[in-house]
């Protein structure tokens, strides 16, 4: 508290803080934005990192998966979050085909975002992508790996489907997953998000990294959790077993446009006090 009794102001999130919190047993809060206006809502609500996910394909531009986003569209999103200044922690996501090629295209696409505003940039993959991460991280540039379930192997995958429930050292197993998870620590990571696996296996990665884990759909043990946005606010139609809805905006939404389109064909909108003289 400041010394006249009011709260003191939020030390701004960085790249260092989130490994602080790891040791000190201090659980990670981070959540999807995609402007501004959401951007500084999730702050002041005290998020400690704000994503700008490729997660934007579906939830905003209504495709049915995250790999028709762009880099230009990923850097415009990241560029409306960082406008409204946040103390959080900015992440922007690498999209699907601006890393893949390799490291020279990994490293311009990360500068890309960089510039957008974005303060840490996330790729996803473990012992196929290490190589770029390392190339990335070596320019100065922190990296959030992404292991588990990733969105952009959807392909790979046949769908989004939970991974590492069966023995193996296959793309996807169990085995596979805590060498992912290895090869993206060692390989610079500042941090890594776990989706879509059991949670005991959740719980052996967090336990043998060094970095902070951060969970989605990956029980209660990482060091953090994310989830998107919209599933938190309710705004979202899908029903995500992982996901909770902390609020039912859908309804109020659509109840107060419903009121609103009401008024205007009763002509009851604008009223007397809503209209200039």
């Amino acid at each position: 508290m400041a010394a006249n009794g009011e709260k003191a102001p939020r030390a701004k999130v960085t790249v260092p803080t989130l490994l602080q919190a790891k040791h000190e047993g201090r659980r990670i809060a981070m959540i999807t934005a995609y402007d501004a206006t959401f951007a500084a809502i999730a702050d002041d609500a005290g998020v400690d990192v704000l994503l700008v996910g490729d997660s934007v394909a579906t939830v905003m531009q209504g495709e049915r998966t995250t790999l028709p986003v762009s880099l230009d569209e990923m850097a415009y999103h990241t560029r409306i979050v960082a406008a409204a200044r946040p103390k959080a922690l900015i992440v922007g996501d690498l999209p699907f085909g601006s890393y893949q090629q390799g490291p020279t295209v990994g490293i311009e696409s990360s500068v890309c975002l960089i510039k957008a505003g974005a303060e840490c940039v996330k790729l996803e993959g473990g012992v196929t992508v290490a190589h770029i991460i390392e190339a990335i991280s070596a320019t100065d540039i922190p990296v959030m790996g992404h292991i588990g379930l990733t969105p952009q192997s959807y392909h790979r995958m046949g769908g989004n489907k939970i991974q590492g429930r069966q023995q193996g050292d296959q793309a996807g197993q169990r085995d596979r997953l805590l060498q992912d998870a290895h090869a993206v620590e060692q390989a610079g990571a500042c941090a890594v998000v776990i989706e879509g696996v059991p949670a005991d296996l959740a719980s052996e990665i967090t336990d043998k990294l060094s970095i902070p884990t951060i969970g989605i759909g990956a029980g209660p043990s990482c060091d953090g959790q994310v989830l998107v946005l919209h599933d938190v606010l309710g705004l979202s139609r899908r029903k995500l077993s992982f996901a909770k809805p902390y609020a039912d905006l859908l309804t109020v939404s659509t109840n107060a446009i419903a009121t609103y389109v009401e008024d205007v064909r009763n002509r009851t909108w604008p009223d007397a006090e809503h209209s200039f003289s």
